[in-house]
């Protein structure tokens, strides 16, 4: 074929795309090259000429233009079948990886590296990684979970649900739950500021100068929270918390209070005192279901932000420091939006049974 191949023939439209095509700053660089080959060859440029001004091979050059002249515009970006990049390794090769990632472990260790798992198969760990990554493999990561053995399971996770999705009118739902013994660490040397090129650093080892228990109540519909410390946390300590929210709760509301298990909840006198206050009506989630307790993530909060990284010189200042945190929580509270129904939570709570029994068996 001559290098001074005729003048490729565009039409008005198939002139204007390409245009645009050779201008796009969104398009692959290899598109935007092809439309700049084309709309040169439309000039009747010489192949070679072409494939230096736009970096390509002149053997590119012809197979775009044979290949425009066959099917158009159709199909522009698309590779054509056995072109392209080839890939490295073979299907069968990568099936063993995956198969082994989610059904083996390294000798001696409790699971596969990408350097493990590339020496164990050949190839480069590099390749191991990008197998992993598309395929959604993270041998790295480890979740925890329990399922609940509660025998009423079904029944009190539809009623706590229930009252996070459709709430009762003329009624506070509030779920409540203890932070027990809260740590008054003191660090045995002061920490180093922040600078330049190094984060904040502090001690390894520190001084306990006691805990402290603290009971927390949060509102669901505002995101506010109504919390008391104290230095233990029995049924006393609970019925005092229960009155407290009876007086901070304006009068005319029902309480409903969404709590865990715990014995101190379903102590005698507590019952009692529920008797005599019916406004109060309690919701207990199921056990070993923390996570049904929408308090519980405020108490992790608490921790990452105030508690973790804090330095407390004495209970009393520990206590302070907890209440300033409830106070600027109060001050910019944001209402909880809770949008699992029920039945979606069984559903994937009875998959989990259903793969751990499996699990079991094998």
């Amino acid at each position: 074929m001559s290098n001074h191949a005729p003048a490729l023939a565009l039409g008005d439209v198939q002139r204007e795309v390409l245009a645009a095509l050779s201008r796009s700053q969104v398009a692959s660089h290899r598109e935007v090259q092809r439309a700049q080959v084309l709309l040169m060859a439309s000039e009747g440029l010489a192949n070679e000429w072409i494939a230096r001004v736009v970096g390509v091979n002149p053997g590119t050059v012809r197979a775009w233009r044979a290949r425009f002249a066959q099917d158009g515009l159709v199909k522009f970006g698309a590779v054509r079948a056995g072109r392209g990049r080839k890939p490295v390794i073979p299907e069968a090769k990568i099936a063993e990886i995956v198969w082994l990632t989610q059904n083996t472990r390294p000798a001696a260790e409790t699971h596969w590296s990408v350097r493990s798992m590339a020496a164990r198969v050949g190839v480069s760990p590099a390749q191991v990684q990008r197998i992993w990554a598309a395929r959604g493999l993270k041998p790295h990561l480890v979740k925890t979970f329990k399922p609940s053995n509660d025998p009423n399971f079904d029944e009190k996770l539809i009623d706590v649900c229930g009252l996070y999705l459709n709430p009762p009118e003329n009624a506070i739902v509030l779920c409540m739950d203890e932070k027990t013994s809260i740590q008054a660490l003191d660090r045995t040397q002061p920490s180093l500021p922040m600078v330049k090129g190094r984060g904040e650093t502090m001690t390894h080892d520190y001084k306990r100068n006691g805990t402290t228990t603290l009971f927390a109540a949060l509102e669901v519909a505002t995101g506010k929270v109504l919390g008391t410390c104290v230095p233990k946390h029995r049924h006393n300590e609970f019925l005092d918390f229960l009155k407290t929210i009876e007086k901070e709760v304006p009068k005319g509301l029902e309480i409903h209070l969404i709590i865990d298990n715990y014995a101190t909840h379903k102590h005698a006198n507590v019952k009692a005192w529920l008797q005599k206050h019916p406004r109060f009506h309690l919701h207990f989630t199921p056990t070993s279901s923390s996570w049904l307790n929408l308090v519980e993530g405020w108490f992790r909060d608490l921790t990452e932000k105030a508690l973790r990284r804090g330095v407390f010189h004495s209970v009393p200042d520990l206590i302070e420091k907890i209440e300033d945190y409830i106070r600027a929580n109060n001050e910019n509270p944001k209402p909880l939006i809770w949008t699992a129904t029920a039945e979606s939570i069984l559903e994937k709570v009875n998959r989990g049974r259903v793969a751990l029994q499996a699990t079991k068996q094998n």
